[in-house]
């Protein structure tokens, strides 16, 4: 089947002169984007680089410039407020077709739970987010994770639209729930020990059997959708924790970019209720598409 002209209209960068804006600047270059698709740079500044604006729009001007040079239609924006609040209101006017951020890469609980730029514009924007990690490399393989949920579906399908490099390698994979916990027994010295079952029972036989059919239909049907578009695809089905099997699998077949969905759940249940996007934004080793399914009620 020949494969589907790919458009992007209009793109939102978030530029803050960082070396993760660089690199989401080097990565825009590289998609093979129409001419006429527009590019918005938006630069925020807090009150105290007030005295900084003759630096801040000279830096924006040379962001401008490097896009100009690849043919895209450019804007800028050099806004006073926090980062944020100008890039999702920004957006919510615009309605660009992909948002993108540099990310810093928090590593700590602390920083999941205070959350940077790139965390927060995931959380609360209504547009589809590209995550960009330095140092950049060329796009070259891609995993989709899909879990057979509507918001894994708007995943594939803005996959199957957005242009992305030729010849790509691109993995779709499912992540299986891991087995269950054994329970501790303690010996007469109050010594813990793992029990172990003298066998599997044949409900959790028929269980993980459901299950393993159940994943192999969604890979199949997520494949074959992507085929059907001239993506060269390969299955991957995993078991275990989502979030450190996904992780691993990134680094062990140096995965350039993942794209998964989101639930886009309210302000106060998605600090506190954990995600594998959220994770993999802030601990994978790679850039991150995290495209949004509907906000809750």
């Amino acid at each position: 089947m020949v494969p589907k002209t790919k458009t992007c209209g209009g793109i939102l960068l978030a530029d803050d002169g960082s070396a993760h804006a660089c690199a989401a600047v080097a990565l825009i270059c590289d998609l093979p984007l129409p001419p006429h698709c527009r590019v918005t740079v938006l630069r925020a500044f807090g009150s105290q680089q007030a005295g900084e604006l003759g630096l801040l729009e000279e830096a924006l001007a040379g962001t401008c410039a490097r896009l100009e040079e690849r043919g895209f239609q450019v804007d800028s924006q050099l806004l006073l407020g926090s980062p944020a609040e100008l890039i999702t209101q920004f957006a919510e006017e615009q309605n660009p077709d992909l948002i993108v951020v540099g990310a810093k890469g928090l590593r700590s609980t602390l920083g999941i739970l205070l959350g940077g730029v790139a965390q927060q514009v995931v959380e609360y924007a209504s547009h589809p987010v590209l995550v960009v990690r330095e140092p950049y490399a060329p796009i070259e393989r891609v995993l989709l994770l899909t879990d057979g949920s509507p918001h894994s579906d708007q995943a594939m399908e803005f996959l199957r639209d957005f242009p992305l490099p030729a010849n790509l390698d691109v993995r779709v994979m499912h992540v299986l729930p891991p087995p269950p916990l054994r329970p501790l027994i303690y010996t007469s010295v109050g010594e813990p020990v793992l029990y172990e079952p003298p066998m599997i029972s044949e409900v959790d036989k028929e269980e993980k059997e459901h299950e393993e059919k159940l994943g192999q239909e969604i890979l199949e049907r997520t494949v074959h959708c992507l085929e059907n578009d001239g993506i060269k695809t390969t299955a991957v089905l995993k078991s275990g924790d989502a979030a450190t099997e996904i992780m691993e699998y990134i680094k062990e077949n140096k995965i350039n970019l993942t794209v998964c969905g989101s639930r886009g759940l309210g302000q106060v249940q998605s600090w506190l209720m954990g995600s594998v996007s959220r994770k993999l934004v802030h601990y994978s080793r790679c850039s991150v598409l995290v495209v949004r399914g509907p906000k809750a009620e």
